[in-house]
């Protein structure tokens, strides 16, 4: 099984907000800037977010996205689902034409492992992600980096202000 960026991406990008929807709408430059994931991918990830209703976009000032239910309600195969990924085993795409258009020896071995793959992550849920103490440990971590980019930012343009006044 190989689950390629895209669904990497939007299930790191889901948790995130999710850790984040305390805080009102959460935008995407700050998801950007916390998972260090390009803003024009996140932006095609969230319009298929939003089409599977697993996102609500809140337009205008303080805007960005929230959740569409609680986080206890979101599930990781949904989100992998949503972005058009596949958690395919098989090398037929489960077609069943693996050996010169027929099944090989192993392919009901490989298609029974997707299943249960994907029934495995569709019993857990970003709250239950939430709840995982290394996660947290990792979200305050990128937080309080997040507020050392940020302070610094202001910091650099009160010093370009002070200039240009002076």
């Amino acid at each position: 099984m190989k689950l390629t960026t895209k669904g990497r991406y939007a299930v790191t990008a889901m948790l995130d907000l999710a850790l984040h929807a305390t805080e009102g709408p959460v935008s995407l430059a700050d998801i950007s800037a916390r998972q260090e994931i390009s803003l024009s991918y996140l932006e095609q990830l969230f319009s298929r977010l939003r089409r599977h209703k697993l996102v609500v976009s809140v337009r205008g000032p303080g805007g960005g996205y929230r959740l569409s239910r609680g986080a206890d309600e979101l599930f990781v195969a949904e989100v992998v689902d949503a972005v058009s990924e596949s958690l395919d085993t098989t090398r037929c795409g489960n077609k069943g034409d693996c050996q010169n258009g027929e099944k090989c020896l192993t392919h009901h071995l490989w298609s029974d492992l997707s299943d249960r793959i994907h029934q495995f992550l569709s019993e857990i849920s970003l709250g239950d992600l939430m709840r995982k103490h290394e996660i947290r440990q990792v979200a305050d971590r990128q937080n309080s980096k997040q507020s050392d980019v940020d302070s610094e930012a202001i910091n650099t343009r009160r010093l370009t202000e002070d200039q240009a006044t002076a």
